[in-house]
């Protein structure tokens, strides 16, 4: 049993499956440890028995959470070390940091069905017997998971929230890489932001009026801008901060005549609601 070429698609799926790559890398050594004594005789396919004993690993884990009651961590919950660890392996491997956030927010049986099939190929029939249900059961749980994945409402997303929408991306790339200019001349004379204060330093204030002073003011940001994604809450679209996929805050920026005139920076819950737009699924 080739494990070793088998590690890396092994950690992509338990990192998926449970949100941190520090996790995922210690289901794939419990994983190889099973390998090791397992008997090859009642090894068919490797890499599928492989996946079945690492998903089931990562199932008792999500589930051992929810019996425990605990909810998604926000991101500063958790330490700096395990989020520079988790942002790295997103960026190096271009895992889609809004499904992350989505994701956590699965109950397990639906993640894995979800993750295995939509993301992986892994056919029904082997999810099936991993979650140990029928075929027609792990369909489901992946209908139900890819209908909250993309859960949008059409009607508030028309025509001209998709002009918004390309001002608001314009505004966050440049605010991202810490463009001054181009942020005012993205922004109303008169945009105002709010940011909630558990989100910012001592000494950055909470209401910023003005385009170049907000301008400012953000480019003190940019690594959390950069960690950012649109979405869609409360059928709304909207961007979370999510470093490491971690949901932090939610952003809305309000427009007027193309241009940015409201920011509303608000720390998330770990109940806030977030959805995928089809697009970006």
């Amino acid at each position: 049993m080739d494990f070793e070429a088998a590690r890396p698609q092994l950690t992509a799926v338990a990192f998926r499956l449970l949100g941190s790559i520090h996790d995922a890398e210690d289901v794939v050594q419990t994983t190889w440890l099973r390998a090791a004594t397992a008997d090859p005789g009642d090894v068919r396919n490797s890499a599928a028995w492989l996946t079945t004993v690492l998903t089931r690993v990562c199932l008792d884990q999500l589930r051992a959470r929810r019996r425990r009651r605990e909810e998604p961590l926000l991101a500063d919950m958790i330490s700096d070390a395990d989020l520079a660890a988790d942002e790295h392996y997103l960026w190096r491997e271009n895992v889609s940091r809004a499904l992350m956030v989505v994701l956590d927010r699965l109950p397990p049986a639906q993640r894995a069905a979800y993750v295995l099939h939509d993301l992986f190929d892994v056919p029904f029939k082997e999810i099936a017997q991993t979650l140990n249900t029928s075929v027609a059961n792990a369909k489901k749980h992946a209908s139900r998971a890819r209908q909250r994945i993309e859960q949008t409402e059409p009607n508030t997303i028309g025509a001209s929230a998709t002009v918004d929408r390309a001002v608001v991306e314009a505004f966050l790339a440049a605010g991202g890489g810490g463009d001054l200019d181009r942020m005012v001349a993205l922004m109303t004379d008169d945009c105002v932001r709010h940011a909630d204060p558990a989100l910012l330093p001592a000494d950055a204030p909470s209401v910023v009026t003005g385009a170049r002073t907000i301008a400012h003011e953000t480019t003190r940001f940019a690594d959390r801008i950069r960690a950012s994604a649109p979405v869609i809450v409360d059928n709304r679209p909207a961007h979370v901060i999510a470093p490491g996929g971690h949901l932090l805050a939610v952003v809305d920026i309000d427009t007027r005549r193309q241009l940015v005139s409201r920011i509303t920076i608000t720390r998330a819950s770990a109940q806030t609601v977030v959805a995928l737009p089809v697009t970006n699924v």
